[in-house]
């Protein structure tokens, strides 16, 4: 199989040059960095070439890294069910770059890239209804970046005054809560067998021996 892959990752490279960057086979998959801007061409050859035929688009996520100018990663998954083989296609893009949809080639992408949107915020040109699609319309930010707070921008609740929800600030400051990753039962008067904890007195509860 991974012989198959390298003359595979060969044989991609040699037909496309302006899409591929660069690839490797890892545990039994062919992994490549792709041109953002040439994207939707190299899936379409992907597609349709007699030798790769990866017809089946299994998956597109983001990865975040704040710390790079071109921040995030955005990585498609596809199967060939012909071939049996699979190849990931990993292309960088800055906060406000603009990702081709792949919605043309493969209709299947429409979700995926909706969810990529509203998770990341990454911009699809292209996509037929660009909109969230698992968080409410209303909600601020993209939850899976790594610089979004864990309590969110806004909490909901029903107000029964106004008998409707009402969005509002959220009122916890993080920085003020603690945790003890020691117990999960901070507080109480007794120890967890395994538990590293010692008691009061610096002795081990009886319950914990």
């Amino acid at each position: 199989m991974s012989e198959q892959l390298q003359e595979l990752g060969a044989y991609i490279e040699a037909k496309r040059p302006d899409c591929v960057l660069g690839w490797d086979v890892t545990k039994g998959e062919l992994n490549m960095s792709v041109a953002l801007a040439n994207i939707a061409g190299l899936v379409e050859f992907l597609k349709g070439d007699p030798t790769c035929r990866f017809s089946t688009l299994v998956d597109i996520t983001a990865v975040d890294y704040p710390g790079r100018a071109k921040r995030f990663d955005v990585v498609y998954h596809f199967l060939s069910m012909y071939q049996n083989h699979r190849i990931r296609l990993r292309a960088t893009a800055r906060e406000k770059d603009m990702v081709p949809s792949i919605t043309g080639v493969h209709p299947s992408a429409d979700w995926f890239e909706r969810e990529v949107f509203d998770m990341f915020g990454i911009l699809f040109s292209g996509h037929p209804d660009l909109r969230r699609i698992l968080t409410d319309y209303g909600f601020r930010g993209h939850p899976l970046r790594k610089d979004f707070p864990t309590t969110g921008y806004t909490e909901v609740r029903y107000d029964e005054g106004a008998k409707r929800v009402v969005y509002e600030p959220v009122s916890l400051v993080q920085e003020y809560r603690q945790f003890d990753f020691m117990s999960p039962w901070e507080g109480a008067d007794y120890i967890l067998p395994g538990d590293d904890k010692s008691a009061p007195d610096g002795n081990v509860s009886k319950d914990a021996k």
